[in-house]
């Protein structure tokens, strides 16, 4: 079996448009969330998001493609290029010998109401020749595989906001048993549009709180539904031999991938927590644990929905023991960038990355009353310096989908 490690990274953020301004605002507690610029929310109950700011896509594409595509697989071309470039692996492998495993929970959804409404108002000749290469979910993956000529395996995952992780933890699986000697995997996401919003919010998944600074507050008893993020997150994947033989920086190593179903609900979890437990215990087991508990760091998917936190803490006790779970320290990103959805697991996995090679786990911030369903160490409002050793990601999706990540230092 080979041994997998990360030589690039990239990164588009409602706190940061690269890896390093992602990190920062992690590591210093910054929240993306804001009031809704994209549009009016009058009508709406729901007032804020974690936007993308000041994100200039021509620094990855030109006009056209600009015009042809959607938002998500703007942001896509952002973040891989982003980690194409830090990689450094073009040009030493023949292009076969490289794949793209990218997703999205959604795709072009802004793409598809924006037609719609031509369709409606202007009749069906005006529906553009681009409508559908801007929707389908494959088409972030196909972009990128054709920008850098990747033509090994391409798939694009879609398992709700399980899809950052699944598709991450795929390539490595690829990598791992000599299918592919790299792999550019991730995802991304640009749901925050009229209709999306107004999708999550009639099903009573999205807080209603217009305080940006309490909206997401996972863990908390005074969660109430989860703020929507957008954004997209990318990572190079390359069998170790390879990488340390061309000399190539190595951020990390993914050594432990678990994936189930819950088989339970469309969107409520197992409230006992068994499949989120399963897919932890087998990401950790192939990791080969964690001697030290203390020194575990886990990124929960920490939601800030009164259900998924809730199971969230019981299937980590389940799968590490009660002593073990209150040992290790766990925080949700997604109290400063929203639910980035499909994206989410990619830009979660870099947190997990840059906490081993920085020794700081980022914090939950917005942590203010506790909750006694949900009473483990959640890194509450400031990073902690600490000596990790092994990282875990979590990644849950609608459908019963979970998927969990492990990360080592090199």
């Amino acid at each position: 079996m080979n041994r997998v490690v990360i030589t690039g990274m990239g990164a588009v953020t409602p706190i940061g448009n690269n890896v390093e301004s992602y990190w920062k605002g992690l590591v210093s507690g910054t929240c993306g969330i804001g009031p809704i610029t994209k549009f009016d929310t009058e009508d709406y109950k729901v007032k804020v998001a974690a936007e993308v700011k000041d994100f200039d896509p021509s620094q990855y594409m030109d006009k056209a493609e600009l015009r042809k595509f959607d938002a998500f697989c703007q942001y896509a071309l952002a973040a891989a290029g982003q980690a194409m470039e830090s990689s450094k692996v073009l040009g030493t492998l023949p292009p076969e010998e490289i794949g793209t495993y990218f997703g999205s929970g959604i795709g072009g959804i802004g793409t598809f109401e924006e037609q719609q409404k031509l369709l409606l108002e202007k009749g069906p000749r005006r529906v553009s020749p681009f409508f559908i290469p801007a929707l389908i979910i494959n088409m972030a993956g196909g972009l990128i595989a054709i920008k850098y000529n990747l033509q090994g395996t391409a798939v694009s995952s879609v398992t709700a906001c399980a899809t950052g992780n699944n598709a991450i933890g795929e390539a490595y699986r690829a990598v791992k048993h000599g299918y592919l000697t790299a792999a550019l995997a991730g995802g991304s996401e640009a749901a925050i549009v009229p209709l999306g919003l107004a999708g999550f919010s009639n099903m009573k998944a999205l807080s209603t709180t217009e305080d940006p600074a309490s909206a997401c507050v996972p863990f908390d008893a005074r969660r109430n539904g989860f703020v929507m993020g957008e954004g997209a997150g990318a990572l190079l994947l390359e069998e170790y031999e390879h990488a340390k033989a061309r000399g190539a920086e190595i951020y990390g190593e993914i050594c432990g991938y678990g994936a189930t179903c819950d088989a339970h609900h469309i969107t409520a979890p197992d409230p006992d927590g068994k499949g989120g437990a399963r897919a932890l215990s087998l990401a950790y087991q192939e990791a080969g644990g964690c001697e030290d508990p203390g020194k575990l760091y886990i990124n929960a998917h920490g939601t800030s929905t009164p259900l998924n936190d809730a199971c969230e803490t019981k299937a980590i006790k389940l799968a590490l023991g009660e002593e073990a779970a209150r040992a290790c320290m766990v925080s949700s990103t997604k109290s400063m960038t929203g639910h980035m959805l499909g994206a989410a697991g990619a830009v979660e996995a870099i947190a997990c990355v840059m906490a081993l090679r920085e020794g700081l786990a980022p914090p939950t911030i917005g942590y203010a009353q506790p909750d006694p369903d949900c009473d483990l160490d959640y890194v509450p409002n400031t990073a902690r310096k600490a000596d990790i050793r092994l990282a875990l990601s979590a990644s849950l999706g609608f459908g019963g989908h979970n998927a969990y990540l492990a990360f080592r230092k090199v």
